[in-house]
């Protein structure tokens, strides 16, 4: 089992080359077809201030959409420059709400950024691209932190276990990279008992399931009322060096954790390392 297909997303966002190398070197790693797709989003402007300028303000956005997606190739370009890989250009006008949701189905992983508002050029930060499209692709996404190097990816992974839906769905998907990965700790956070929980033994399960593919892991559960369970999380991925975390992704409405907090909100707004997320 490998990846096939991998779809990245590329924009001019000061995060793009670091997303590009990291996309660059997983879908060597894999021998698959890496996809780079560029969506032209034209700015919602206001009636009354589109219909005293009409045509003159029409013709200054394509311009500007056409710069933008000319400078997105060139860094798609130079990111590719030199490998053998089957590479494929997309440059697409729409909104990218939409469009790269519906691209991102017929890849096996789509390679996005970290929301950046710090950014000006990062012109989806506060549209919530990356919620969407966890939520909507129905593919696994790969998340690339807005800043840092990332010369690894999967060698040392870290993997959040707490079997619900969201996060069996996690390791099914990331098992490309889990096959590939020189060591794999499973970390259980405040597990339930039961039958409908943990089992006897937290992790344990998952681990002999992740055995019989061939992926060696090493099974943990630690019990703690006054941390995040997002804040322990990334602790842990420094402790073990980790340079990747697969996890589930939203296992509670994504309005109850704009509320109340949670560990998917917490971890893309505070992550240090790429993050594999599966809805």
């Amino acid at each position: 089992m490998a990846f096939k297909d991998i779809l990245v997303y590329v924009d001019t966002a000061k995060s793009c080359p670091e997303r590009l190398a990291v996309a660059v070197r997983l879908a060597a790693r894999h021998g698959a077809h890496l996809i780079g797709l560029h969506v032209r989003s034209l700015a919602v402007v206001p009636t009354f201030i589109f219909s005293e300028l009409g045509s003159q303000l029409s013709a200054l956005q394509s311009q500007f959409a056409a710069e933008t997606a000319a400078e997105a190739k060139d860094l798609f370009d130079a990111a590719v420059a030199g490998s053998a890989l089957s590479v494929e250009w997309r440059d697409v006008s729409g909104d990218a709400i939409d469009v790269v949701p519906l691209h991102s189905r017929y890849a096996d992983v789509t390679i996005v950024g970290q929301a950046s508002l710090d950014d000006d050029d990062d012109i989806l930060a506060e549209r919530g691209l990356v919620d969407h499209l966890v939520l909507e692709a129905g593919r696994p996404v790969l998340v690339v932190p807005a800043v840092g190097h990332y010369p690894t990816l999967g060698d040392k992974v870290l993997m959040a276990w707490n079997s619900s839906r969201e996060s069996t769905r996690a390791t099914a998907d990331a098992l490309p990279i889990l096959k590939l990965s020189r060591q794999v700790n499973v970390l259980a956070i405040n597990p339930r008992g039961g039958q409908m929980g943990h089992g006897d033994v937290p992790g344990s399960d998952i681990c002999l399931h992740l055995a019989r593919h061939g992926v060696t892991a090493v099974c943990e559960s630690i019990a703690s009322d006054d941390i995040e369970v997002g804040s322990m999380l990334l602790s842990r991925a420094a402790d073990d060096e980790a340079d990747l975390l697969v996890m589930g992704a939203y296992g509670r409405s994504r309005l109850r954790e704009l509320v109340l907090g949670g560990a998917t909100r917490h971890i893309l707004a505070h992550m240090t390392i790429p993050v594999f997320l599966s809805h």
